[in-house]
């Protein structure tokens, strides 16, 4: 999982992941956290949040939270689940913020 920040492109905390294995195509994953659902589009083996105006939302969730599960189906139809800790992600943010100015 990463959140980016490409000041040069005017992007700032774009959340997206990558399952290392193909996903199938056409398909949606989604991030769950904290009793709400975020839905994220599919390519290759990658995810993006399907709408950027709620990555703000997200982010703001993220920082609070303690973890964040993710789902996703494989091109073979494998239903995938990843937990990702959130521990230290706030402190994470605000040193990219300080820094990527």
């Amino acid at each position: 999982m990463f959140v980016s920040s490409r000041p040069a492109e005017k992007v700032k905390d774009e959340v997206s992941v990558i399952f290392g294995y193909g996903l199938k195509p056409n398909s949606d994953a989604n991030i769950e956290i904290a009793g709400g659902s975020y839905a994220m589009y599919t390519q290759a083996d990658g995810a993006w949040v399907k709408n950027a105006a709620e990555e703000p939302k997200l982010i703001e969730t993220m920082r609070k939270g303690q973890e964040l599960t993710v789902k996703g189906t494989s091109a073979k139809g494998t239903l995938s689940t990843d937990v990702y800790s959130l521990k230290g992600l706030s402190l994470a943010l605000d040193k990219v913020g300080q820094e990527c100015r």
